[in-house]
């Protein structure tokens, strides 16, 4: 029994060793994990911190290239208005009463067409009237003529004095006159008769008609004369548009220079497009350049003439025209989105060697295949930036990335 106990001790011991040393690191495990807890965040701050700052103070990147210099023709755009070649207002001359209209309204006419009958008994009646006044006068001639020539062979005979004859001489002579007015009187109420009919002057197409039947219509040459329709032509048809003096310069020294035709004695194609179209579908050439700048507006007045077979084009209607443009054929080419305004200057942002961003003041030219002209202030050695303009600040520094300047045919 003696040795029983003390074995049975023996083999109790090894086992509380053991549970003791798995408490002890189950505490340490604990104690690991809520340091973690409360340290980890603040160290994983610390870390995420450092990059941002790392990646705050990298330069920006931007999109760079080289200019594109292609040979092109270049265009100068001008935004113009159509008006008619003929466009007639159709008036009374005479005054009277409309008892006839004699076409519908917006229909195409041709010249000589009846479009107004004004009543014309009235001018009948005066056209009788008229008649019959010469009738009388032509009467009155001849008894004047009779009495003229036996005055003058009675006064031969010493049968009248020369002063009736004188006195036969000048009845004969008022009777003349008086003959000459009816006829002439005669010819008005002819005329006046026949502008009770009222035709088309030129051919074109006729707008509705202002006067119902039943109106008075005031005639006449002045200007409260009663307008009763208009007619146009529409084929050809006229654009007007105006250019700024810059412009008309460049023109006028490329053809004294000699370097350019003129564009109306050479008759230049230009090109126009209506609101909807999506290419240049129309072609005309210049006619006419005005002789005098708008003292108001510092532009001068051109128009170009179009063919308009279909009919599409009415006057009044807006358009865009181009112009073939007197610059040189080989041109250097930006993005327009690389263009930016600074005030009334136009700037284009360039880059160094070393990565500093540079302005550069352009005078733009117009756009070709969605690219614009840079007619000065820019060379093809110049590294600009196409894309990423809004980080780049004068002075400051970029990360460059090559890009390419591609033209868009589809853009013109």
């Amino acid at each position: 029994m003696n040795d029983s106990g003390p074995g049975r001790r023996t083999e109790q011991r090894p086992a509380r060793r053991g549970l003791v040393t798995w408490i002890i690191v189950l505490v340490l495990l604990g104690a690991g994990a809520a340091a973690w807890h409360w340290i980890g965040p603040r160290i994983r701050a610390d870390l995420s911190g450092g990059n941002a700052t790392a990646q705050a103070g990298a330069p920006p990147p931007v999109t760079v290239s080289h200019p594109l210099k292609m040979d092109i023709t270049v265009w100068n755009e001008f935004t113009g208005q159509f008006a008619a070649v003929e466009d007639v207002e159709i008036r009374a001359r005479v005054s009277g009463c409309l008892i006839e209209i004699a076409f519908k309204d917006g229909q195409d006419v041709k010249e000589g067409d009846l479009l107004f009958v004004i009543d014309p008994r009235p001018f009948q009646a005066d056209l009788q009237q008229a008649e019959a006044n010469l009738e009388r006068d032509k009467a009155q001639i001849v008894r004047a003529d009779a009495d003229l020539k036996r005055y003058a062979e009675l006064a031969k005979k010493d049968f009248a004095s020369q002063q009736q004859l004188e006195t036969a001489r000048a009845t004969a002579d008022a009777a003349a006159a008086t003959v000459k007015a009816d006829e002439a009187a005669v010819a008005q109420a002819k005329l006046n008769l026949e502008f009770t009919h009222i035709t088309a002057p030129v051919s074109g197409r006729i707008s509705n008609h202002l006067v119902s039947l039943g109106n008075l219509v005031i005639g006449g040459s002045s200007a409260t004369t009663t307008l009763l329709t208009t007619i146009v032509t529409l084929d050809p048809i006229y654009l007007y548009f105006d250019t700024n003096e810059s412009d008309y310069l460049s023109y006028r020294r490329a053809i004294v220079a000699g370097t350019i035709p003129s564009p109306i004695t050479s008759m230049e194609a230009v090109q126009a497009k209506l609101a909807d179209d999506q290419t240049w579908a129309h072609e005309g050439h210049l006619n006419f350049v005005d002789n005098q700048f708008n003292r108001s507006a510092g532009t001068i007045r051109v128009r170009a003439v179009f063919s308009n077979p279909d009919l599409l084009i009415r006057p009044g209607q807006f358009g865009r025209v181009r112009v073939p443009s007197p610059d040189a054929r080989q041109a250097i080419l930006v993005p327009d989105s690389a263009v930016v305004a600074d005030q009334s200057r136009k700037i284009v942002m360039t880059v160094k060697d070393d990565g500093t961003v540079v302005p550069r003041v352009i005078e733009p030219g117009p756009t070709y295949q969605g690219l614009r002209v840079v007619r000065s202030g820019l060379s093809t050695d110049d590294t600009v930036i196409i894309d990423g303009v809004v980080r780049a600040r004068p002075g400051t520094k970029v990360t460059p990335q090559p890009g390419k300047i591609t033209p868009d045919p589809q853009a013109d």
